[in-house]
């Protein structure tokens, strides 16, 4: 269900950027969607999800049906009635929030920022209240994800996807403003992604009825675990923030070039890395509410495994076929040649982090599932402030050396700090005595590394550059990026053969 969302996102993004390309419209737009999901870090997947599913797997294995019940009921209602509150206020505030994202607009405006930051703030009142939508769909896969139910919360962004390739391609025509049939796209996939979970919890005699409880003993709790996550989650948003207020002052395109660029260094994180750290989270939840110390290790050993395995060679084959990969399905209509040359550059330096940014969604959980917020909240601290420190040296380093992109500055900043992350994520799970690497992990990465390389080198001797591929046809530059993956993940998979790693070294092992 994962794969199915992120391959329908990736078309999401081929509409846009052909229909809208790399220029005022998906800047805008862009900006316009991301301030409602950060929101979302705090009230959905984030620091609530991490608070809620390991405090709701408690009470399923320690607590009778009728307690379980009253506890969703009470954090249905105080969450929705907060939610509430803050979606009222974002739309109000629209301009003020356009203005702090989009600062380059205001601050030292081009000729169209105007027009930008308008419409910025237009589609804002639309998206916003998106927040109030999804967050309580999180909420609903924070119950399903419990009892194993993990297709329906998987498939529930397939909708948002479909949602905004419709409004795209066959509303935005029959808006004076195109670019504002994106954000109506955004709120209608928001109620429907809502409506799709009901029934499932209905199944499960689940079903939510809402109730204020700020005085529950597991709202509070949850509360309790939320603070240090929203305190996390804040820096981290600001981070975001700063992000894209140096992206507002450089060239038109940057901020939709990071995003295309994004996207495809997502997707494989999306589709293996998310998919695996939202499965391990309820398991290790449960693991170590039954006090299964080994297993809980066990568990956690395996997943980073199943993480350098994949993660690893993917981010090889997203350096190396970044423009390939952009020319192949990005490239057409109003997406040029220029747009696709500026989109590598960020794509290689986002790719350059793939591996931390896998290993920090895989060993936070380790932390979230023994109900521990603050010690991942305060390595995230840590990390995001060197971000912050790196983005400002790398973007004025690249300007002054006169190279071209240096939005990928940025990206690169983001790259260095995941991998930061991770370590420090690490040495906390070590210290704790969680963390107990199963035998043979030094003959496993040399395998892995090996393999990687066999990769590299068959595909930069037979994959044509990017120029050659641009001055293909659609058609022809397809079937060469079907040749290219499969060649590479066919010389991988043949490397490790060779080199000795067989299936049954990546079992699990518990007791």
């Amino acid at each position: 269900m994962t794969l199915l969302s992120r391959v329908l996102g990736l078309v999401r993004d081929i509409v846009f950027a052909r229909l809208f390309g790399a220029g005022l419209v998906m800047d805008a737009f862009f900006v316009a969607f991301k301030i409602p999901n950060i929101f979302r870090r705090f009230f959905a997947e984030g620091a609530f999800s991490q608070s809620f599913v390991p405090v709701f797997a408690e009470y399923d294995e320690r607590r009778d049906h009728a307690e379980v019940r009253e506890l969703v009921d009470r954090v249905t209602g105080t969450l929705g009635l907060a939610l509430f509150a803050v979606t009222a206020c974002g739309v109000l505030a629209a301009p003020v929030l356009i203005s702090l994202f989009g600062m380059g607009w205001v601050w030292d405006p081009a000729p169209e920022d105007a027009d930008k930051f308008a419409l910025a703030v237009d589609m804002l009142r639309l998206t916003f209240p998106y927040l109030l939508f999804v967050s309580l769909t999180a909420l609903a896969g924070g119950i399903l994800n419990t009892y194993q139910r993990f297709a329906v919360p998987a498939f529930a962004p397939v909708l948002l996807n479909i949602a905004l390739i419709v409004f795209a391609a066959f509303v935005s025509p029959y808006y004076e403003r195109p670019g504002l049939a994106l954000a109506a796209g955004v709120f209608a996939a928001g109620l429907i992604q809502l409506g799709f979970m009901l029934p499932f919890l209905a199944r499960l005699k689940i079903m939510p009825r809402p109730r204020w409880g700020w005085h529950h003993p597991g709202v509070r709790k949850i509360m309790n675990l939320m603070v240090p996550a929203i305190f996390g989650s804040s820096v981290a948003q600001i981070n975001i923030l700063f992000d894209t207020l140096i992206a507002s002052f450089l060239a038109t395109g940057s901020i939709s070039w990071l995003y295309y660029s994004d996207r495809l260094m997502e997707f494989p994180l999306g589709v293996f890395g998310i998919a695996l750290a939202t499965v391990i989270l309820p398991n290790l939840s449960r693991q170590h509410a039954a006090e299964s110390a080994e297993d809980f290790a066990a568990t956690l050993d395996w997943a980073v495994r199943l993480v350098v395995l994949i993660a690893l060679p993917a981010a090889v084959g997203l350096a190396l076929l970044a423009g390939p990969l952009l020319a192949t399905i990005f490239y057409g209509g109003l997406f040029n040649t220029g747009d696709v040359a500026m989109a590598r550059i960020s794509l290689i330096a986002y790719a350059l982090g793939l591996l931390g940014f896998t290993l920090v969604k895989i060993l936070a959980p380790g932390f979230f599932a023994r109900q521990d917020t603050r010690t991942p909240v305060r390595i995230g601290i840590i990390a995001l402030v060197v971000n912050m420190g790196l983005n400002v040296v790398l973007v004025v380093s690249w300007l002054r050396a006169g190279l071209p992109g240096p939005h990928a500055g940025l990206a690169l900043a983001t790259s260095l700090s995941a991998f930061l992350n991770a370590g420090l994520l690490w040495r906390g799970l070590v210290r704790d005595g969680v963390w107990r690497g199963q035998p043979g992990w030094r003959r496993f990465l040399l395998q892995v590394l090996v393999a990687c390389a066999v990769m590299a080198m068959l595909l930069s001797e037979f994959v044509p550059d990017t120029a050659q591929w641009l001055e293909a046809g659609a058609w022809q530059r397809w079937g060469w990026l079907l040749l290219a993956v499969a060649g590479g993940m066919l010389a991988y998979g043949a490397a490790l053969f060779a080199v000795g790693l067989r299936p049954a070294a990546l079992r699990m092992t518990s007791t």
